[in-house]
């Protein structure tokens, strides 16, 4: 039996928590940047704590208006005290709690952004150098920030999407392109089946590329994300995985 970590992204003001932290092993909560505030991050970190699902911080560019989707002309100065801020207000609720901040994961354009950008790849790096030796850090595979990461001695692992489709670059495919997202079910089961078993993706054109992984993400905001998770709690164990509960 393969045991997996599945990661979902959570506080995004969906309201579905509840439902989802008992399906899910590792979450990635809004900080405040593109979605999320004090109250927010409290109540989910609470409900992830009963559920003993690991907690990690979801910072993003400051710009709640498009959701972080959008890449932001921001200084580098400014992007760091953003980063660093929207992680320290989390991990404060999180001493409150007596419960550790397990990881960092960058949201929508910064995570695509640093993927791409040795640039912008050292200025996160650089704003997070306090968490460098006690919490991990979730990066894309064959990227600018898994490359720097590792060179300056972060602790990282590798992330996969579940629910995303892949370009030949590994990049993830657009939201702007009606096939980013994967919705049904058994398509999601068949692309995680394959990252899982073989180390592999299947990208928009057809290509098998190499893959690393360690945790694999669904994200919580998709209409279909409740479906696709209790799919796979049922499905996975027939294929001999199962989550790391």
């Amino acid at each position: 039996m393969i045991s997996i970590d599945i990661n979902c992204d959570i506080g995004e003001g969906v309201g579905n928590e509840a439902q989802l932290l008992p399906l899910i092993t590792s979450c990635n909560i809004a900080c405040g940047g593109h979605a999320g505030d004090t109250n927010s991050m409290w109540q989910i970190a609470l409900m992830a704590k009963k559920q003993k699902v690991l907690i990690g911080a979801h910072p993003s560019y400051p710009d709640r208006e498009n959701f972080g989707r959008n890449s932001f002309n921001i200084s580098k100065v400014e992007l760091k005290k953003s980063i660093l801020s929207q992680i320290e207000d989390l991990n404060t609720v999180l001493k409150s709690l007596g419960t550790p901040l397990n990881h960092i994961k960058p949201h929508g354009a910064l995570y695509n952004d640093v993927a791409r950008s040795k640039e912008l790849a050292l200025v996160f790096l650089d704003s997070i150098e306090k968490y460098r030796n006690n919490v991990f850090l979730y990066v894309p595979y064959n990227s600018k920030i898994e490359e720097e990461a590792l060179r300056l001695g972060f602790r990282i692992k590798y992330e996969a999407f579940a629910d995303r489709n892949y370009n030949d670059d590994l990049s993830l495919v657009s939201r702007k392109d009606p096939r980013a997202l994967l919705q049904d079910p058994n398509a999601v089961l068949g692309h995680l089946l394959q990252m899982v078993k073989k180390g592999e993706v299947l990208t928009l054109s057809g290509k098998a590329l190499k893959i690393k992984a360690d945790t694999y993400c669904i994200h919580g905001d998709s209409p279909s994300t409740l479906q696709i998770l209790t799919y796979l709690s049922k499905h996975l164990p027939k294929n001999q995985i199962s989550i790391n509960k």
